[in-house]
C-alpha cells in the first residue's frame, strides 16, 4: 500500500492551514490598527467639539492625567483626563468617566469641565443603548445632550440634577427615563469630582495616575 497520496494531502493541508493562518493574523493585525485609529479620530473630533482648537494650545491629546474614584467616576479603573492648556496655562479638563446604570450596560462619556466648573459640554462616546429609544443621547440623534452646556452643580443645583420625571429639570425620552438617568447622574457625579479634585488636575505631568 502507497502512503504517498496520504503524505501530499497532509502536507497540503499543513500549508493550507498555515497560509491561512497567516492570513488571518496579518488580517486581524491591519484591522486592530485601523480600528484603533478610527476609534483616535473619533476621539479627538469630540474633544474639538467640547474645546474648540482656538482655546488651546497644547496636545489635548496626548496631555493625559489618569485618576481613579469609582464612586464619582462610575468604574474602579483608571480615567483618563484631557488637559487643555492656553500659553502654558489651564483652560479646562475633559473627564472620561461611566455611567455604570445604563439600560444596556457601561455608557461612556466625555466630560468637558472649565476651570470655574461649569461645564462646556457632554459627549458619549461609547454605549449599547436600544436604538430608537436611548440613543437620543447621541448628537447624530437629538440634541439632549447639548443641554448640559454651560450647566454646574449650582445650575440647576442638587434638586435639578435629574430628570423631570424624578423631579428635575433634564428631558427624559418617550419610552426611555432610565438612560437619560443614567447620563444625568455620572455628568453630575464627574461635577462633583472636578469640585473635590480639580485643583490637582493640572499639577501633574502627562501619563501621570493620581486620584482614589
Amino acid at each position: 500500500m502507497s502512503y504517498r497520496p496520504v503524505l501530499v494531502s497532509s502536507l497540503f493541508l499543513f500549508l493550507f492551514a498555515v497560509v491561512g493562518s497567516g492570513l488571518v493574523a496579518y488580517t486581524h493585525e491591519n484591522t486592530v490598527e485601523l480600528i484603533h485609529d478610527n476609534e483616535r479620530r473619533a476621539l479627538l473630533k469630540s474633544l474639538n467639539e467640547l474645546i474648540p482648537t482656538d482655546r488651546y494650545d497644547n496636545d489635548i491629546f496626548h496631555d493625559i492625567l489618569y485618576v481613579r474614584h469609582k464612586d464619582l467616576l462610575g468604574t474602579a479603573k483608571p480615567v483618563p483626563v484631557y488637559r487643555a492648556r492656553k500659553n502654558g496655562w489651564p483652560v479646562a479638563a475633559v473627564l472620561a468617566p461611566v455611567a455604570p446604570d445604563g439600560y444596556n450596560g457601561n455608557i461612556r462619556l466625555l466630560v468637558a469641565i472649565k476651570l470655574d466648573g461649569t461645564l462646556a459640554g457632554v459627549r458619549v462616546v461609547q454605549h449599547r443603548e436600544t436604538p430608537g429609544l436611548g440613543d437620543g443621547i447621541e448628537t447624530s440623534n437629538s440634541d439632549w445632550i447639548l443641554g448640559f452646556n454651560g450647566k454646574s452643580l449650582e445650575n440647576p443645583g442638587k434638586e435639578g440634577w435629574k430628570v423631570k420625571r424624578d423631579g428635575g429639570q433634564f428631558d427624559q425620552f418617550t419610552g426611555a427615563t432610565i438612560t437619560p438617568r443614567a447620563v444625568v447622574k455620572a455628568v453630575r457625579n464627574a461635577l462633583l469630582y472636578y469640585q473635590i479634585h480639580g485643583h490637582e488636575l493640572f499639577e501633574e505631568h502627562p501619563g501621570d495616575t493620581t486620584g482614589k
